[in-house]
C-alpha cells in the first residue's frame, strides 16, 4: 500500500472517530405519529367534522341505490310480462341511474379524499409543531418518526407530544367558548 492510501485511510479513521464521538452526545428522540394520528384529539374532532360534512351526501347516495336496487328487481321480476317499450323504457332507467350513481360515488370519493387529505395535511403541520417544540424545549438532536425497528421508552416521546396536543386542543376549546 502506497503511503497515500495509508494517509487517506488514517484521515477517515479519524474522522469516523470524531463523529462517533459526537454522534454519542447527541440526544436522539423518537415518536409515533400513526398513534399520534389516531390519539390525538385533534384528529378525533377532523374525522367528526369529516362525518358530519360527508354523512348527508352518503345517506343521499345510499338512497339513490336502494331505488335503483328496486329498479332492478322490477326489472328481472316483471321484464318478461311487459311491453317491449315498457321493458326498454325501464332497462335505459336503470341503465341511466346506474351511470348517475357511479359518476356521483366517484365525485363523493374523490371529494371525500381531498377533504381527508386537507385535515391531514393541518394535522401533520399541528402535529410536527409540536414535536419541534419539545426538542428544542428539551434539547434533542434529532428526532426519528417512521421506520424505526425499536425505540425503547426512554426516548419515546410519543406521550409527550400527545399531551402538548391535548393542552393545545383545550386551550382553543377555551377561546372558543369564552
Amino acid at each position: 500500500m502506497n503511503k497515500l492510501s495509508l494517509w487517506i485511510l488514517l484521515g477517515l479513521y479519524l474522522s469516523l472517530l470524531s463523529f462517533n464521538a459526537a454522534a454519542a452526545e447527541a440526544r436522539v428522540g423518537f415518536v409515533n405519529t400513526p398513534r399520534i394520528l389516531e390519539q390525538a384529539p385533534q384528529a378525533r374532532v377532523a374525522r367528526e367534522r369529516l362525518e358530519q360534512e360527508f354523512a348527508p351526501r352518503d345517506s343521499e347516495l345510499a338512497a339513490v341505490q336502494k331505488t335503483l336496487k328496486a329498479q332492478e328487481e322490477k326489472l328481472a321480476r316483471d321484464g318478461a310480462i311487459m311491453s317491449e317499450d315498457e321493458r326498454r323504457k325501464l332497462e335505459r332507467d336503470v341503465l341511466t341511474q346506474q351511470r348517475d350513481l357511479k359518476r356521483a360515488r366517484e365525485a363523493f370519493t374523490e371529494d371525500l379524499n381531498l377533504r381527508r387529505n386537507e385535515e391531514f395535511s393541518r394535522m401533520q403541520r399541528e402535529v410536527g409543531d409540536a414535536i419541534v417544540a419539545i426538542a428544542k424545549q428539551d434539547g434533542y438532536d434529532l428526532i426519528f418518526e417512521t421506520g424505526v425497528v425499536f425505540a425503547s421508552d426512554r426516548v419515546d416521546l410519543t406521550e409527550r407530544v400527545l399531551g402538548l396536543l391535548r393542552q393545545q386542543f383545550e386551550a382553543q376549546n377555551k377561546k372558543k367558548t369564552k
